[in-house]
């Protein structure tokens, strides 16, 4: 069990991921991202989670040149938008992604939504930037089985990760398996369901058994499960408090208790029926 922000799983390739991240969804390009970051790094956090549809990527790169940590001990994640999918759209995306965020090379790249049609045509173009050490590890986000199954039927490399939307109304526990099977770490965005779940009496009732706040206490449950995570806030207290997780340890039994409010709910959308940008 991680025991520090600075506590990593090792990826199927033997890239070390950090366990705890900050991610960016729906973070202002601008000043509130660059603050959120540089708040996060101050912190201890050293992975950080943007994409190109989160229209922050600029953001996110002068955060990090104007945090003083070194480049190589962050970990840097960015993901292909839908739009871009395809072989050589996807190498153009890439590189406009990377300009944006002004390095060299990304630690993570990740694959949005399946869609339909293209995630093999894409894949290739991942495969290539991956061989050429443009990116230490690439993966996919937003996949289920099938389309995990789908794409490693005619992969040379295997996808290291799969980040999907993952809270204690949505367990997914055949995904997990499956994920775990193939070696593919399993990641959680929206772990805190949008806020939803901070009022759910069951988490609240634990919380208070460990003297913690009820998104403590998924955050915990995440990582307990082997699944990484990356809540987002732009408030530094809420930073601070999302990452102070590392000295408690939950029960079986509330483990269980967690487990059990599954509701297979979602408070994004469906990969099987995401349609945005195809």
């Amino acid at each position: 069990m991680p025991t520090s922000l600075k506590d990593t799983v090792t990826l199927s390739n033997g890239v070390e991921m950090p366990w705890f991240g900050l991610g960016v969804f729906k973070v202002s390009e601008g000043d509130e991202v660059i603050q959120s970051v540089k708040a996060a790094i101050r912190n201890g956090y050293i992975s950080i989670d943007t994409a190109a549809i989160y229209l922050n990527e600029e953001g996110v790169g002068q955060a990090i040149r104007e945090s003083g940590v070194p480049r190589e001990d962050l970990f840097i994640t960015t993901k292909l938008w839908n739009t871009e999918q395809g072989y050589e759209s996807t190498l153009e995306a890439f590189e406009t992604s990377l300009n944006k965020l002004g390095l060299d090379y990304l630690d993570l790249y990740l694959i949005h939504w399946p869609g339909v049609d293209k995630y093999k045509e894409t894949w290739k173009a991942f495969e290539k930037l991956y061989k050429d050490g443009r990116v230490r590890a690439i993966g996919v986000s937003n996949f289920h089985v099938h389309h995990l199954e789908d794409l490693i039927r005619d992969a040379e490399v295997k996808p290291m990760v799969n980040q999907v939307e993952f809270h204690p109304h949505l367990t997914q526990k055949e995904l997990l398996a499956y994920c775990k099977k193939e070696g593919i770490q399993l990641e959680a965005w929206s772990p805190l369901k949008k806020g939803e779940l901070l009022n759910e009496p069951v988490l609240e009732d634990i919380a208070v058994k460990y003297n913690k706040s009820v998104a403590q206490v998924i955050l915990r449950w995440d990582l307990q499960h082997g699944i990484v995570t990356i809540p987002k806030s732009i408030k530094e207290h809420r930073i601070i408090e999302n990452a102070d997780v590392f000295d408690f340890e939950l029960t079986a039994e509330d483990m269980e208790k967690i487990d059990g409010l599954n509701q297979n709910s979602r408070s994004g959308s469906d990969p099987d029926t995401m349609r945005v940008g195809f």
